[in-house]
């Protein structure tokens, strides 16, 4: 595959200098471009009313991502809700849990985050708090995995949307001309759809991070020529360095 020179990849550029890609750039000779296929928007008050959910009637908060914390108390704002000092927050992480001292006073509420970004790490802290209602912080586009694992262990979790994926719109002066493209997730796949509707697959290279992202690419009529995580390929950079290992 000696044509491969440009691949896509559908998030932000890292932060650091020195990343898995900019080492593949200068291993193999390849550039990487890195543009968003999606973006975010929070639903307004009317929206979310609709969903008959009050985010007072629960005592605690899941958040799985710092846009979940912006979002949740964004629409409490809206909705002109004042949140409990009493509220716990259940975070995916350590980084998100510190994030919330952005709204709130950290040392008087109960915080708490997993140490392995699992939230079955935190199972036994709700296992003690039999009487808590939980509420969820989704988007749109979400799945009910934790929803159902969580049942499992008799704890009941209500999702509400508090925000959307939405399709970002290709610049119209930016070719699409990339021999490889790198989605992480479903509403990746129908971005590229709904931006180009006309497009051929051909011989590009479609990468997939993740089992939903893979489905729904194959769904959408692509062929998914790498996957990740996969057997000794965990990360989906692991992944194409294997398959520019074998093929340039």
């Amino acid at each position: 595959m000696s044509e491969l020179k440009k691949i896509l990849v559908s998030q932000p550029r890292p932060l650091t200098e020195r990343n898995p890609y900019s080492e593949m750039e200068e291993r193999y000779g390849v550039r990487f471009d890195f543009h968003q296929l999606i973006h975010l928007e929070g639903l307004n008050a009317h929206e979310f009313r609709q969903q008959r959910i009050n985010p007072l009637d629960y005592t605690a908060v899941i958040l799985n991502s710092k846009m979940a914390a912006d979002q949740y108390f964004r629409m409490c704002e809206e909705l002109r809700l004042q949140v409990p000092d009493s509220m716990h927050y259940y975070c995916i992480s350590e980084a998100i849990a510190n994030y919330l001292q952005k709204y709130i006073q950290f040392r008087k509420r109960k915080v708490f985050f997993c140490e392995n970004n699992h939230f079955e790490d935190l199972l036994p802290t709700m296992n003690r708090r039999p009487n808590e209602k939980y509420l969820l912080v989704a988007s749109d586009v979400h799945n009910d995995d934790l929803v159902t694992r969580m049942a499992e262990h008799k704890i009941i979790i209500q999702p509400a949307v508090f925000y959307r994926t939405v399709a970002t719109e290709w610049p119209q002066d930016k070719a699409f001309d990339y021999q490889m493209i790198v989605l992480f997730t479903p509403s990746g796949v129908q971005s590229i759809r709904k931006n180009f509707p006309d497009w051929k697959q051909g011989d590009t290279l479609i990468a997939c991070f993740g089992q939903s992202t893979c489905n729904t690419a194959e769904e959408a009529g692509l062929r998914v020529d790498i996957k990740a995580p996969a057997e000794n390929c965990p990360s989906i950079t692991i992944a194409i360095e294997k398959y520019l290992d074998n093929n340039l």
